[in-house]
């Protein structure tokens, strides 16, 4: 994947489609299913190819001592995963600032094509040698802007905004 897409970014992709992996044996826990841990390290793999994505990778940081760093996540478990289960990610973007990313990941058994789990996300732009926020670059700015015009017209995931309770 090129770190940086092509200039307009022509036929984005609602949600996007950049990652998909498989569940890695190791990642099983003693109830035969991929633990909880590995969910997480799948989604920021999803996360890594959104962020090449959308030009904010890992040559980003070596190029301009900037990075993002998450503020806050929540994963939802929908379905378990086995041992060499083919797993198919989706990104929405639902918001974005200056400064701020607001999206969500889709782990997709591959070949069953049922929901596994969805990971929302809050991630912030960091200026490396403060160590402090800061806007993104305008180009940046204007690849999430492209993007949220095509991701804007997509529902509002229902599991988006989710607060944990048990609910009577």
């Amino acid at each position: 994947m090129s770190e940086h897409p092509p200039q307009g970014l022509p036929n984005i992709a609602s949600p996007l489609s950049l990652h998909s992996e498989t569940v890695q044996p190791d990642w099983i826990d003693y109830n035969g299913h991929m633990n909880l841990a590995y969910y997480m390290l799948a989604f920021d793999h999803a996360t890594d190819a959104f962020f090449d994505y959308v030009g904010l990778g890992e040559s980003y940081l070596a190029a301009n001592n900037a990075s993002t760093f998450t503020l806050e996540a929540h994963i939802t478990y929908d379905r378990e995963l086995m041992s060499g289960a083919p797993m198919r990610f989706e990104t929405q973007l639902l918001a974005h600032d200056a400064k701020r990313l607001h999206y969500m990941h889709f782990m997709y058994h591959a070949e069953e094509g049922y929901l596994a789990s969805t990971n929302e996300l809050v991630s912030l732009h960091v200026d490396m040698t403060e160590r402090r926020s800061a806007p993104m670059p305008e180009d940046v700015l204007a690849r999430l802007d492209q993007i949220a015009a095509a991701h804007g017209k997509l529902p509002r995931p229902e599991q988006a905004g989710r607060v944990i309770s048990i609910v009577r």
